[in-house]
This record gives structure tokens, C-alpha cells and sequence, in this order.
């Protein structure tokens, strides 16, 4: 056995060494190749109207500010002070900055106040985002074509011990209002064939508008608070994302409350991403919570096919007779029941994510027949049977359930939309948020999701 002395380096001396910052970067270094693939210098013409153009004391270059940013995100680190430590040590940080060898990094309360006050309310993280992407679709990275959705939860920087329950008034948001568009068409229609009487007056309840008791948080009011079944409970918001299926980028951001439905936002983001971003969106891969009639019902309209996992039987009838045991006759627009006895319109139904058409048999029908105990409870008299508007859409949307097709978008949703999820809470800094506000927690999502987009860039083009 060969054995080695024990070594000492003692009293070494400093060597003067001639170098400059690239000859310490490696040249296949991350930084290096994200600075080659991405164009910044949009972010002059973005800030420009932030600055004096006459007078004033010299700013720091807007593209070290974003750079600097950009890398608390790229890297996880979560503190703005943190970040100020590693660039001063880390050479290809100081590189990608611009920074000189002997030069320092900008102090990091510096670039908070920048955030917190020049950039507040300008909505410059979107528009980076939105740059950024347009990078990316002008390198063909994007297609447009299949676009993936789905939401996270990320805890917001609120104390549990500051939750109070108040009384708020019901918000009312466009899906809420897009829904009544369509039961206004659909009572005008039935009205005017005369199958259901019209609507009665009623009292202006403008000055009465609906409370709901709600869990707020005083530290940060526009957090909701989350309660869903394996979800951790607590304020948190709510990150919407759309990816692109082809290489995974990320195309569309939007935060909400915790206490958000995610079908909410979900159609004007489809909009967003078809007008402002030009994306020809053919169709499109979601979870259940997507699943509900209006979704289909627009999405067919602007020929937009819809892939969501199978409709499993979620029926909650208490007897044996099911919706799909009675016939309908579309000429009559009536229903028949396994007796043969008619049930008949009644009237529109609206609730919160649907709009049913509601039919009734007649209590001297029900009286006399042979099956009444398999179709209604002890309780009733008659039967009601409950059809939503956007049934068509619905089933012509699940006629594609267990297909090649269907498989092949649900596979890739759960691989990009909870794959980049994954890898933005381990690495990207979405966990959690250490700023308050609505405001503050898209910049935050949008940081994150821009980040992911010039990682998957740089590997897409080598």
C-alpha cells in the first residue's frame, strides 16, 4: 500500500494573475447561452418612460435591474439581499450582469425600492413575460395548437393568526356573466314559443346586494383562503397556467385568490391568448374542474375541441330511475319516463356554474304508477328532471373520452402542467410568496413562469 505524506500549505503568497471576467465564465456555461439566445434590450424601450430624459442622477441600467431579478428566479433565490451576496462572489453572475471584475453588485434595497416604486402598477413583469414568449413563438417553439391549463396553489405571506371571518358582498365575474347571456338568449327563445311563462317583476334589490361569509386575512386582504380536499389549508393564491404542448412553454399566466374556482378566469385567458398573443388554438387539454357545460359550449362555438378526463357517473339520485332512463323528444320537446307518462318544460334553472332547463311530471301521474317507487323518493310527488342548455356540447365533447387522441392530451397535460408546477416550486420560487398583494403575487408568478420559459429556450435551441 502506497502511502502519501501529509501535506501542509502554509504562508502561501498572493500571485498576481492577468485576467478578465471571460476568461472565468466557462463558455458552455447556462448564462452564456441564455445571453446569446435572448434578446434584452427590449427592456429599454419597456422602462423608457420610468426615466428623466434631461436631468437627474444616473440609474442603474433597467437590464442589470431585470437581469438581477431574473436571477433570484432562474436559481431559487428567494432573497433580494441573498442574491446581492452570490452575484458579488459568483463570476458569471457579475458576467451576465455586465459587471467588471472590481465592480460590485447594485445593493439590493436599491432594486426593491425600484420594484416597489418605480415598476409599481406599470404591469412591466407581464410585458416581459409577453416579450419573452414572443421570442420564443418567433423561434418556433410554439405552435399555438394544443394548449394545456391548470392551477397551483402558492401560500401567500399572511399570518393564520390574523384570520377573520366578514360578511362581503358577492362578487360578480365575467363567467358569472357570461353564463347570463346565455340564459337571457335561452328565456327570450322559450318565451317567445310560449313554453314557459314570462318572466314576473321584480324588486330592485340594488341597494340589497347578496352577502357571503368569507375567512379574510388582515395582513394580506387579497389572499383567499384555501379549502379543498388534499390541499393544505390556509391564504393562499391561486397561479392559472397555460402551456404550450409542444415544447412546454409556458403562454399564459393569471393569479387569483385561493379561494378562486378555476373554471373562472379559465375563458378569458382563452381569449387572452387568441387575441393579444395570436395563438391558433385548436384545442385544448384540462383537468375536471374545467369540465362544466359553458366551457364546452364556448369552446365549440370558436371550434376549439376540448379534452378533459372521462365523465365518470357523478350522479347523486337516490332511486333507481336515472336522467338517462327518460326519452326526449326534441320535436315536442318533452320527456317520457319508463311509465310512458310526459314530463313537460317547467322552467329555466340558474345556478352558479350552470343554466338547466327544468321538466315535470304531473303528482296524478306519479300517484297511480306501477314505478313509483323506483323513481321517486317518499318525499316527492312528482318527478323533475334537470337538463342543462350546454348538453350537446357536453356529450359531443366526451363522445371523444378513451380515443388515441384524448389519451394523447391528458398524457401530455399531466407531464407539462404538473411537470413545470413541480420544477417551479423545487427550483423556480413559487412555494411561497414573501410579498402581499394581488399585485405583488403575479409579478412573483410571472417572474417564475418567465424563467421556465428562458430554460426550456436555451435547450430547445442548443
Amino acid at each position: 500500500m502506497v502511502m502519501d505524506m501529509l501535506t501542509r500549505r502554509e504562508n502561501m503568497q498572493i500571485k498576481m494573475h492577468c485576467v478578465t471576467i471571460e476568461d472565468l465564465v466557462p463558455k458552455d456555461h447556462f448564462l452564456r447561452k441564455l445571453d446569446a439566445s435572448v434578446d434584452f434590450t427590449f427592456v429599454y424601450d419597456m422602462m423608457q418612460d420610468l426615466y428623466c430624459e434631461n436631468n437627474g442622477r444616473p440609474s442603474i441600467d433597467p437590464v442589470m435591474i431585470e437581469k438581477y431579478l431574473l436571477l433570484g428566479y432562474l436559481y431559487g433565490i428567494y432573497s433580494e439581499r441573498r442574491t446581492q451576496q452570490e452575484i458579488d462572489v459568483n463570476m458569471a453572475y457579475k458576467w451576465f450582469l455586465g459587471l467588471d471584475l472590481d465592480e460590485s453588485a447594485p445593493d439590493h434595497s436599491t432594486i426593491s425600492q425600484n420594484r416597489r416604486r418605480r415598476f409599481n402598477g406599470k404591469n412591466l413583469f407581464r410585458i416581459m413575460f409577453e416579450e419573452v414568449l414572443r421570442q420564443c413563438i418567433e423561434k418556433g417553439l410554439v405552435d399555438g395548437k394544443v394548449i394545456l391549463t391548470d392551477s397551483t396553489h402558492v401560500k401567500a405571506n399572511a399570518s393564520s393568526k390574523k384570520n377573520i371571518r366578514v360578511l362581503v358582498e358577492r362578487e360578480t365575474t365575467e363567467y358569472m356573466e357570461r353564463l347570463e347571456r346565455y340564459e337571457a338568449a335561452e328565456r327570450e327563445k322559450l318565451e317567445s314559443e310560449g313554453k314557459i311563462k314570462p318572466k314576473g317583476p321584480f324588486r330592485n334589490n340594488d341597494d340589497q346586494s347578496e352577502l357571503v361569509a368569507r375567512t379574510t386575512s388582515t395582513t394580506d386582504p387579497d389572499a383567499g383562503f384555501l379549502q379543498r380536499p388534499g390541499k393544505p389549508q390556509g391564504m393562499h393564491y391561486l397561479d392559472h397556467q397555460s402551456i404550450d404542448a409542444k415544447n412546454g412553454i409556458i403562454v399564459d399566466v393569471a393569479v387569483t385568490p385561493g379561494n378562486t374556482n378555476d373554471v373562472t378566469p379559465y375563458l378569458d385567458r382563452i381569449e387572452y391568448m387568441r387575441e393579444k398573443m395570436c395563438l391558433p388554438i385548436e384545442a385544448v387539454g384540462v383537468d375536471s374542474a374545467y369540465d362544466v357545460g359553458l366551457v364546452h359550449q364556448e369552446l365549440l362555438e370558436n371550434g376549439i375541441e376540448v379534452y378533459t378526463p372521462k365523465n365518470e357517473d357523478k350522479s347523486t339520485y337516490k332511486v333507481e330511475f336515472t336522467r338517462d332512463d327518460f326519452r326526449y323528444d326534441q320535436e315536442a320537446d318533452t320527456l317520457t319516463c319508463p311509465a310512458g307518462n310526459l314530463l313537460v318544460l317547467r322552467r329555466l334553472q340558474h345556478g352558479d356554474y350552470y343554466v338547466g332547463r327544468v321538466y315535470g311530471s304531473k303528482s296524478s301521474d306519479c300517484n297511480l304508477c306501477h314505478l313509483r317507487e323506483k323513481c321517486l323518493a317518499p318525499s316527492q310527488r312528482s318527478r323533475r328532471v334537470y337538463i342543462n342548455i350546454f348538453e350537446y356540447a357536453f356529450r359531443r365533447s366526451h363522445d371523444k373520452d378513451g380515443t388515441p387522441e384524448h389519451k394523447r392530451v391528458l398524457d401530455l397535460r399531466q407531464v407539462w402542467c404538473e411537470g413545470t408546477f413541480a420544477a417551479q416550486k423545487a427550483r423556480h420560487k413559487l412555494r411561497n410568496l414573501y410579498r402581499r398583494g394581488l399585485e405583488a403575487a403575479e409579478d412573483h408568478c410571472l417572474l417564475s413562469a418567465t424563467a421556465i420559459n428562458l430554460k426550456r429556450m436555451v435547450k430547445c435551441i442548443g
